[in-house]
Formats: C-alpha cells, sequence, structure tokens
C-alpha cells in the first residue's frame, strides 16, 4: 500500500487545472484491464463485460466522493467498441462513448491492449517445458527483422490520439487520463512458478513496457494526463506470492480472470488513480 501511495505522488499529470467540482460526473471506459472480470461482485446491466463493482473505478468514485459514476468498461474491448456496440457472449453493449456528456467531469480510460491481443500473446509464451524440448516464442513475432508487437504498437499511435481528440468533443469539460497497464512479467520471470521461460518473461516484459510507454507518449500529446500502474507494480506481478501479488497467473489463486488484477490489486490501483485525479484538482 505504501509503494502504491508513492506512486501516486509521482503519476505523470498532463491535463489542464480544472476547478474542484461538487461531485464528479466520472465516466470509466477500457477494457477487462479496467472491468475486472471474475472479481466479485460482477454487476449488470451487461454481464457479458463481466464487469466488478470492485475495480478501480468504483472504489475511486467512492473515494472522490463522484455525485455519479458511468462504467462502462468491458472485457474484450478494443478502441472500435468505444464507437460501435460491442458483441459479448451474453448480448451487445452499446458504445462506451454513449456514457460520455456535457455534464461528463471526470474520465479514465484504459484502452488498447486487445488492438494489439497482448493477452493473447502472454497466454502463447506459456511453456510448461523448457528448452531443448519446450520452444521459446520471442522469435516468432519477428518478422523481416521488425518486431511485430513495436510496429502494432506504433501504428496505434494516432487512433489513441483520435480518441482522445473525441472524448474531449463528446465531454468538453473532463478532465481526461490515460491509464497504464500494470506489470505482467519481472526481469527474467519466475520459471516454473509462471511457465513463461526467461527469455520470454523478458520479452513480454519488454513488449509492455514499450507499449505503456506509447500511451504516455499519446496521452502527453494530446494534453490528457497519464496514471502509471506498471511501475507500482513491479514487485507485484504474476510470479509474487498470493499474498502480494496484484495480478493473478494463468491459474488463479484467487477470483480473477488469468493474467487479470485480482481484488487487491483494484484496490491498489484505486489508491494510485484516486492520488492522481486529486491531486489533478
Amino acid at each position: 500500500m505504501l509503494v502504491a501511495l508513492g506512486a501516486a505522488l509521482l503519476v505523470l499529470s498532463l491535463a489542464p487545472p480544472a476547478q474542484a467540482a461538487q461531485g464528479e460526473v466520472y465516466v470509466a471506459l477500457g477494457d477487462s484491464a479496467a472491468a475486472g472480470p471474475l472479481i466479485p461482485n460482477q454487476i449488470g446491466p451487461h454481464y457479458g463485460c463481466w464487469r466488478s463493482d470492485r475495480n478501480y473505478a468504483h472504489l475511486t468514485a467512492q473515494a472522490i466522493g463522484a455525485r455519479e459514476l458511468r462504467d462502462a468498461t468491458c472485457s474484450g474491448a478494443k478502441t472500435d467498441d468505444l464507437y460501435e456496440s460491442q458483441n459479448t457472449d451474453l448480448g451487445d453493449v452499446p458504445p462506451q462513448f454513449d456514457a460520455l456528456g456535457q455534464d461528463t467531469t471526470l474520465v479514465t480510460l484504459q484502452i488498447g491492449a486487445n488492438d494489439l491481443g497482448l493477452t493473447d500473446f502472454i497466454e502463447d509464451c506459456l511453456n510448461l517445458l523448457p528448452p531443448p524440448v519446450g520452444d521459446a516464442c520471442n522469435d516468432d513475432y519477428v518478422v523481416n527483422g521488425q518486431d511485430k508487437w513495436r510496429v502494432e504498437t506504433d501504428a496505434l499511435r494516432p487512433r489513441l490520439l483520435s480518441v482522445i481528440s473525441d472524448i474531449r468533443a463528446r465531454a468538453p469539460q473532463a478532465r481526461i487520463f490515460v491509464v497504464g497497464y500494470a506489470t505482467y512479467a519481472p526481469p527474467d520471470g519466475c520459471y516454473p512458478r509462471v511457465p513463461i521461460i526467461r527469455a520470454d518473461a523478458n520479452y513480454i516484459r519488454a513488449t509492455l513496457m514499450y507499449f505503456n510507454r506509447m500511451l504516455a507518449e499519446q496521452a502527453a500529446a494530446a494534453g490528457a494526463g497519464f496514471i502509471d500502474l506498471q511501475t507500482p507494480s513491479a514487485d507485484h506481478s504474476p510470479c509474487a506470492s498470493s499474498s502480494q501479488r496484484w495480478i493473478e497467473p494463468y491459474v488463479p489463486a484467487s477470483p480473477a480472470a488469468p493474467f487479470h488484477p485480482n481484488a487487491r490489486g483494484m484496490q491498489n490501483f484505486a489508491t494510485i488513480v484516486t492520488g492522481a485525479v486529486s491531486s489533478d484538482l
């Protein structure tokens, strides 16, 4: 908790100053990293989004005394689903941007990982048997000397600028914060506790660091704030003990989806987000 509080004080916020509101109207946008799949209690009306009432948006809204929370986060969401209906296993979900309005004063946005398929990428690198029997995955993504993930991350840059611009057009009074993704692999990994070999763990780590850096850069370019979750979660990855980790491994020990935040993680992320949005007032 002290780590999270310290990180909250250091978070980079580039949003323009705003006057303190008489109760924020807070809109949370994003994918499963924000929604909290399988964390009790899962809430409707869109159960196919696997949205928890203990995700960081709900906890932050409580902490800041928000007048209203519109939590539009949805597992599996891509940037297209901000603008268009999203199909889930339990029915279609309205575009997330429908939650925005002239009365919106605060927006958090955690999106982009599904545009690239980063969760599937992590699971693709699971390796029950180390080399020479098992095969490393990191060289599978280098084509003609170019790293697939970095190419696709860079291709997403203009899309993020457009998304932030379109949020501002729909919610001109809102302070906007882009939220980064947490640490999913520490240096060298922890094989076999999490069955990803050292080279692949370092590759996953470098890929996510590059992706988070892109999010921070695009937030800055668009005049939005950026909230870093990677740094404060460094010692709380899936490799940490069950009592310390904020992100569950492939076989979770507490109610959460594999390689997603658990309840402890959401509580700490809420502390960080609360610190960031409060210090900007």
